[in-house]
């Protein structure tokens, strides 16, 4: 709503031939609309794989027992340090891609 129909003129990248903007309107209207579904497989992605890998090690651990579950748990605690590692690098990651995208949005070419 700031910048009202020049908006619009975020779709036309500059210097682009007038001649070319039939191809380059849609997709730059494509590459726009991807965005936040990228951002959400993304971090769907990311941490489904996470939860199912620590899934899998906890269910070694229960059905090795006492005494063969001992290296699987060893395994699902580090792998548990190393997914909250990775949660704080997805969530810098889509913080700093969102503020990208939000300042493509405000600053117009």
């Amino acid at each position: 709503l700031k910048h009202g129909v020049h908006f619009f003129s975020f779709f036309v990248p500059p210097g682009v031939s007038v001649v070319l903007w039939p191809l380059m309107i849609p997709i730059e209207i494509i590459s726009y609309l991807s965005r936040p579904i990228s951002l959400a497989v993304r971090l769907f992605a990311n941490l489904t794989a996470g939860h199912t890998m620590l899934k899998v090690f906890a269910g070694f651990v229960v059905s090795l027992g006492v005494v063969g579950g001992l290296l699987p748990f060893a395994f699902v605690v580090a792998l548990t340090g190393l997914e909250l590692l990775i949660a704080f690098l997805q969530a810098y990651v889509f913080t700093i891609l969102t503020c990208f995208y939000i300042n493509d949005a405000i600053h117009l070419h």
